[in-house]
C-alpha cells in the first residue's frame, strides 16, 4: 500500500498515487489544511465542519487511501463547529511540497510538475476538495420589478492569489466558466457552468 511503503514521490513515480484521493485531499489542504513539520513526525491537520459529516468522511477516506492508516479526529475545546482530521506521517512533506512557515497567502504557492499531471487526471476531485474547504454552493437572490428570483452559484474564497489562480486553472481544465466576484473570491454563476458543478459537486452534506 502507498501508506506503508516508501511514498511514490520518493520513488519517483507519482503516477502510483491514487489521483482521486490525492487531488481531493490536496484541495482540502490548500483551503483549510496545514502541515506541521517541527514535531518529530510531520503531522497533517485539516479543519472541517462537523455539520457536513460526508465531507469529514471523505477527508478521512482520502487520508487512509494515501497513508494506509486511519487518521484521528480532534474536536476543538473552544469551538463545536470545527473538527480536525489529523495524521502523522514522515512523507506528508513529500506529498505536499507547498508547506512552509506562516500562512499560505504570505508565501508563494505553485504546483510541482507531477502535481499538475496528477490534477489533470481527475480535476473534479481537486475542485471538489477546494469547494468543500474554502468554498460553497449558495442561492443568490435578486429582486427585479418587485419579484424575487433565486439561482445557485458556487464560490471559492482564499487570501492567496496563487491558490485562486490554481483554482481557476483547474476550472479551465473542466471547461467551467468563472470570474472574480471579489479580489479574494471566485464565482461560478452561469447556468451551464453551475449545472456542471452540480453534476460533480453539489451542496455540502
Amino acid at each position: 500500500m502507498v501508506g506503508v511503503a516508501p511514498c511514490a514521490v520518493c520513488q519517483g513515480d507519482s503516477t502510483e498515487l491514487p489521483a482521486g484521493a490525492y487531488n481531493y485531499l490536496f484541495g482540502q489542504y490548500l483551503g483549510d489544511g496545514h502541515l506541521v513539520t517541527t514535531s518529530r513526525v510531520p503531522v497533517l491537520r485539516i479543519d472541517a465542519c462537523p455539520d457536513y459529516p460526508s465531507v469529514v468522511d471523505e477527508i478521512v477516506t482520502c487520508v487512509e487511501d494515501l497513508r494506509g492508516t486511519r487518521p484521528g479526529l480532534v474536536r476543538r475545546r473552544n469551538s463545536a463547529r470545527v473538527i480536525t482530521v489529523q495524521s502523522y506521517w514522515t512523507h506528508w512533506p513529500c506529498l505536499l511540497p507547498q508547506h512552509g512557515p506562516g500562512y499560505k497567502h504570505t508565501r508563494s504557492v505553485h504546483l510541482a510538475s507531477w502535481q499538475q499531471q496528477l490534477v489533470a487526471i481527475d480535476p473534479w476531485a481537486f475542485i471538489r476538495g477546494l469547494v468543500h474547504s474554502d468554498g460553497c454552493r449558495a442561492l443568490n437572490r435578486v429582486r427585479v420589478k418587485g419579484r424575487e428570483y433565486r439561482y445557485p452559484r458556487y464560490f471559492f474564497a482564499n487570501e492567496s492569489t496563487d491558490i485562486l489562480e490554481i483554482a481557476g486553472w483547474a476550472l479551465d481544465l473542466v471547461g467551467v466558466e468563472w470570474r472574480f466576484n471579489r479580489r479574494n473570491s471566485i464565482s461560478v454563476a452561469r447556468r451551464t457552468a453551475v449545472r456542471r458543478m452540480d453534476e460533480h459537486i453539489g451542496p455540502k452534506t
